[in-house]
């Protein structure tokens, strides 16, 4: 599965988008925050921040000091919610240990929430009736219907729990009809629930602890691999996907697989909350 692939046709409809936005006097816009110095965030924000730039997206940069205090970080979140030239706020995760996580991403606007992380928009997600949808998931959805893959009915087996992938992807699943299995660091015979999936996404990011084999999956099964490891300076996923591809109907190798996508549905979610600014979809 060729994420780059479906990440540029995303991009495609994103720029086309923005040429009607600005056509409407609407110049789409995301905030970046990023708190700190950590070499991996801020990488990450660069990549968001140029892919933006290529599709027409400007975006305004707060690079803030490791020792931002949380008064100061809700002052910033509420100075962006009353801007009404950005669309869209990216708080970069994440946070140092003075902020609080939760208290920061539940201050901001659910309109400009393009992460979909807010309590708000959590709830929304979990009544099939969300808007901005957090990326990776949503971007892994995107794939599925790219591929034109089937999910009513599959049983789905997810190994990860957490707020960015496991648990909105389970409730994406289930609005199209799959069976799903979630699964975590407690986990009982892992390699069985494995060995019964239909369609496996796994998103641990730790080749230490864990390595998804060929033996653990049946053939014709769907492998989604979401972790991001280091191997010996080699950016590499949760699979070992030379074996695994051998076995599997389709597979999304590391790099080149889900981390493009969720690039470009973030961008996709900065052109729907410019759209909602000027009601052109409902929020």
């Amino acid at each position: 599965m060729d994420g780059i692939l479906i990440a540029n046709a995303v991009k495609d409809r994103v720029r086309k988008a923005v040429q009607e936005l600005r056509s409407e006097g609407v110049t789409p816009c995301l905030a970046t925050l990023l708190v700190g110095e950590n070499l991996s965030s801020a990488t990450y924000v660069r990549n968001k921040q140029k892919a933006c730039a290529d599709v027409g997206i400007i975006t305004k940069d707060h690079k803030l000091p490791e020792s931002f205090s949380q008064h100061e970080m809700n002052s910033l979140v509420d100075l962006l919610n009353k801007d009404d030239s950005v669309h869209g706020i990216l708080i970069q995760l994440p946070l140092p240990k003075q902020l609080d996580e939760f208290s920061t991403i539940s201050r901001m606007s659910p309109i400009k929430d393009v992460d979909g992380l807010t309590p708000y928009n959590i709830g929304l997600l979990s009544s099939g009736k969300a808007i901005l949808k957090p990326c990776t998931p949503s971007g892994i959805m995107e794939m599925f219907d790219y591929y034109d893959i089937d999910l009513a009915g599959k049983h789905v087996v997810i190994i990860n729990r957490s707020n960015l992938v496991g648990r909105p992807l389970f409730h994406l699943l289930l609005e199209k009809n799959a069976t799903v299995t979630m699964c975590h660091s407690k986990t009982k015979n892992l390699n069985e629930h494995c060995q019964k999936a239909d369609i496996l996404i796994t998103a641990i990011g730790n080749r230490a602890k864990f390595v998804l084999s060929a033996d653990m999956i049946k053939n014709g099964v769907v492998v989604i691999d979401v972790g991001i490891s280091r191997k010996e300076g080699k950016i590499v996923g949760d699979t070992d996907y030379d074996e695994i591809i051998k076995k599997a109907s389709y597979a999304t190798p590391v790099p080149g697989g889900v981390g493009p996508m969720t690039v470009a549905m973030l961008l996709k979610n900065t052109i729907t909350a410019a759209s909602i600014s000027k009601s052109l979809v409902s929020s």
